[in-house]
């Protein structure tokens, strides 16, 4: 068992690391004496005297050994500590941060579409039948301003509600001398119902006061926009008969304008109603937009296990142009005091994470840890570490390997260490002990 355990133990000094970095037995460098002259990058290279590798010219580094003098432990051996030499730990480029508390934000980043403002969006059309005589607005992506005109409309049932409306308007005027109260209430409610069916046939009130003062019936009636934005659909031409309820022109206003964004399940916790979004656009590099959350869907995408959100930013300058792509960042905020480490000194092993502890004097621990969330390169710490402690940032996997090695080794000396202990009792229950 004992040259088992010396052939591996050769086999893994052989391979690994383990013949350049030391255990933690001794403490201190005068307690040790050198053995060997070994290459940190190339293990396998050894020489009885200094000098550099072959392989890659590196200086060979001292291997060294306890003597009979060094102590065989100390307060700072525990379990998995190693011992590193400074040459070794500074060819292999060892690099530590301190675990530091600090608010631990978190950003969503996702892609976008720009759409229009559902809530900013009309249809135009008219009420009553006619023919297009004349087009004001003729092109799709024309601004248009409020109450700007769009069409003209002639319509022979627009003529006769003109007409009968002029009608009755004179009646009226006729039966304010009449000493019939009665009669002069009949012409009051002839012209308020004539009036009415003019307004509900989308005739302005300017309309009507220019009917008054001329007396005569238009022949066409003038159709205005009724919001400031841009002409986004015209399904109308100059000449065409049009029906009651058609549509003619959609005009939508362009700020503000809304985003769509997708996020996946395990970052809902992450967004909420209010929250600031912002927006990058690929053609104008550098410029960042400014806007809202206002709305998570409530359902996700079958397909996609995706959640919609719909975010809302002001446009005055229209850079944001609907059915465009655009780069979503949304910041969320995890802790105000939390423990953190980078992401990148975790090590993770099946379904435990360690980090690398630097205990001083070329000392290291490998050492499980509690993580919480992750976090624009960092990692919260729940538990495992205290504030202030110097974590290795780079070369922790090395470490932590020859750490696995120590552990590894030990256990199979105290295995044999067993099985011989429990040899000896049986000689001697035997009567084979020493003496016979």
């Amino acid at each position: 068992m004992k040259y088992a355990i010396a052939i591996a133990i050769s086999l893994i000094v052989g391979v690994g690391v383990g013949s350049w970095l030391f255990d933690s037995s001794g403490d201190a460098h005068e307690h040790e004496q050198v053995t060997s002259y070994r290459c940190p990058m190339h293990p396998t290279v050894v020489a009885d005297r200094r000098g550099s590798c072959p392989v890659c010219g590196m200086d060979l580094v001292a291997d060294r050994e306890p003597t009979a003098a060094a102590p065989v432990g100390d307060e700072m051996s525990a379990p998995g500590t190693i011992q590193i030499d400074p040459v070794t730990v500074q060819n292999i480029g060892v690099k530590t941060q301190a675990a530091i508390r600090q608010q631990l934000n978190r950003t969503l980043r996702t892609v976008g579409r720009v759409d229009y403002d559902e809530t900013s969006m009309t249809d135009v059309n008219t009420k009553i039948a006619g023919w297009v005589e004349k087009l004001h607005v003729d092109y799709t992506g024309q601004l248009v301003e409020k109450g700007q005109p769009l069409l003209e409309i002639y319509s022979p049932e627009l003529v006769a509600a003109q007409e009968e409306y002029l009608t009755a308007l004179d009646y009226k005027r006729r039966l304010e001398a009449s000493a019939d109260a009665d009669a002069r209430m009949g012409g009051l409610d002839l012209l308020e119902a004539s009036l009415q069916r003019l307004r509900y046939w989308d005739v302005t009130d300017a309309q009507i006061r220019q009917l008054e003062s001329t007396g005569a019936a238009g022949r066409t009636m003038t159709v205005y926009s009724p919001q400031e934005g841009i002409v986004v659909h015209k399904a109308v031409f100059e000449g065409a008969h049009i029906k009651p309820g058609q549509h003619l022109y959609r005009i939508a206003e362009l700020s503000p304008v809304w985003v769509y964004a997708d996020i996946y399940e395990y970052e809902l916790p992450w967004v909420r109603e209010g929250q600031a979004a912002e927006v990058e656009l690929s053609y104008l590099p550098g410029k960042r937009f400014n806007g809202t959350v206002t709305h998570v869907f409530p359902f996700l995408d079958p397909k996609t296990r995706t959640v919609k959100l719909r975010m809302s930013f002001p446009n005055p300058d229209r850079a944001l142009k609907p059915e465009m792509y655009a780069n979503v960042s949304i910041r969320s905020e995890v802790s105000t005091d939390a423990l953190v480490i980078p992401a990148h000194a975790v090590i993770h092993s099946g379904e435990r994470f360690l980090a690398v502890v630097s205990l001083g004097g070329g000392r290291f621990q490998p050492r499980e840890i509690e993580i919480g969330v992750e976090a624009d390169g960092s990692y919260q710490v729940l538990a495992g570490l205290r504030e202030g402690e110097q974590i290795v940032t780079s070369a922790q996997f090395l470490i932590d390997s020859e750490s696995n090695l120590k552990a590894a080794v030990r256990a199979m000396v105290e295995e044999e260490e067993a099985v011989l202990g429990d040899g000896h009792v049986g000689e001697v229950e035997h009567g084979l002990g020493p003496g016979r």
